[in-house]
């Protein structure tokens, strides 16, 4: 298994929830209303853009 760095964000007080990004796959972000929910929303999308990738043959 690959390990990626997520940068994981706060929302704003009025907003709440998180939303992240990922270093290794430009693109990639999720979010969520718990840390959780954030970073399994963000694995998701870095597992659907790589796959893309793989597809594409890069």
């Amino acid at each position: 298994m690959r390990k990626m760095t997520a940068i994981l964000h706060q929302g704003e007080p009025d907003e709440g929830g998180y939303w992240a990004t990922c270093l290794e796959v430009p693109g990639a972000n999720g979010q969520g209303e718990t840390k959780e929910e954030c970073l399994a929303d963000l694995r998701e999308a870095v597992r659907l853009l790589l796959d893309d990738e793989r597809e594409a043959g890069d």
